[in-house]
């Protein structure tokens, strides 16, 4: 081989062009995003957290946890984020059962009636079931007008109209991740079966249904963490004799003017939900239903 050749290919060896990384662009990208989360969430966080212990001392935490009140109130904050869970799941699945099979313009009607409550206010939304639910209201006029009722049905101001009221507006939260891995999966899967024999709600059970069991789980853990955060469905459609814990924590630094205390309820409730998200990630694909993760199935 010629000797000049060599030595070319050597030196291109020896110092290769270097290409700009695409990573370290976006690195730089996150750099505002990062800062900007540790500002408006982190530190705030950190001086709840430290407040905590020191107005007046981690004794306070003992408070929480010795409080009859607040354990009442810890376990039906609890309660009724299982129940809108459950009303939810059971509403949610077949929506989103039925949007899947349902042609595309069915289908862009079924959507909206489950997107369109997203571009009006929570509060308002909120107060449209007090108009609702209440003594007075269009339900209890209705029923009394038709003479099914003679006295207005309890509808609001207990957990009927609380659950009501948190189950409208979580219901998104279960059925688009449902319908989503509905869209997804290969439509051949239930009609390969009833060829092979099974029938209609055979094939239903043991073919599709597991398929969307890991989404099931990550729109149950998605929907019972964001209802133990409710205050405002809770308030305008509750009772103040069975407040959530959200409600404590209002209670506590708005009329109480004990910030120690509030803060020690709020890093109660942060834990408790940091350990339910992390639980429940073990067991649902809770990453690919907050569209962390893209999994091909």
């Amino acid at each position: 081989m010629n000797p000049s050749v060599i030595s070319v290919a050597a030196a291109v060896h020896v110092t290769p062009t270097r290409r700009p990384r695409l990573v370290d662009s976006w690195g730089l990208l996150l750099v505002p995003g990062v800062v900007f989360l540790v500002l408006a969430f982190g530190v705030p966080l950190a001086g709840m957290a430290l407040r905590s212990l020191t107005d007046p001392s981690p004794a306070t935490y003992l408070e929480v946890f010795q409080s009859r009140p607040f354990l009442t109130s810890m376990a039906y904050t609890f309660q009724l984020a299982l129940i809108v869970t459950l009303a939810c799941l059971l509403l949610g699945y077949p929506w989103a059962y039925l949007m899947h099979g349902a042609g595309p313009k069915v289908r862009w009607v079924l959507a909206g009636m489950v997107i369109l409550p997203f571009w009006s206010s929570l509060l308002v939304r909120t107060y449209a079931w007090s108009v609702l639910l209440r003594p007075s209201g269009v339900i209890n006029f209705g029923l009394h007008q038709l003479g099914l009722i003679q006295q207005p049905l309890p509808l609001m101001g207990n957990t009927l109209g609380v659950a009501v009221g948190m189950t409208q507006i979580m219901l998104p939260f279960m059925v688009l991740p449902l319908f989503a891995v509905m869209n997804r999966m290969d439509p051949d899967l239930v009609p390969a079966a009833e060829g092979l024999g099974a029938r209609p709600l055979v094939a239903f059970v043991r073919v599709f249904l597991p398929l969307t069991l890991p989404w099931v789980a990550a729109g149950s853990v998605l929907v019972f963490v964001v209802s133990l955060g409710f205050y405002i469905t809770p308030t305008v459609l509750g009772s103040a004799r069975s407040p959530m814990l959200s409600q404590h924590i209002v209670n506590q630094t708005s009329v109480l003017l004990d910030f120690g205390l509030a803060s020690a309820l709020a890093v109660v409730l942060i834990a408790l939900t940091v350990v339910l998200v992390d639980g429940g990630s073990r067991f649902a694909a809770l990453g690919e239903a907050l569209g962390f993760e893209a999994r091909r199935m």
